[in-house]
């Protein structure tokens, strides 16, 4: 369900992992990894997360991007693993 407060419009948790599909948990962990926000609804535990804030870590971590392939660590040891580096995903904090 969509809600809009003082202009802003928020989305809760089924609309977030939808836009960014992704699970809760992973959800939760974009939160208190501090790359995502959430704001406490007024009573209970329900949180809202502004879709301003959902769209900007959505167009760091597009749900299309390809997934490379699988590496063989058979052997305990990655070869050939291609990581990013930091500034094309962490942005700037």
């Amino acid at each position: 369900m969509t809600y809009w407060i003082d202009g802003e419009e928020y989305l809760d948790v089924e609309e977030a992992t939808g836009l960014l599909d992704v699970k809760r948990a992973t959800l939760y962990t974009y939160v208190s990894r501090g790359l995502l926000r959430s704001y406490r609804q007024n009573v209970g535990r329900r949180r809202l997360y502004r879709r301003e804030d959902v769209e900007a870590l959505r167009a760091v971590r597009p749900s299309d991007a390809p997934v490379p392939p699988p590496v063989d660590t058979s052997d305990g040891v990655m070869r050939d693993v291609n990581l990013p580096h930091v500034e094309s995903w962490a942005g700037d904090h």
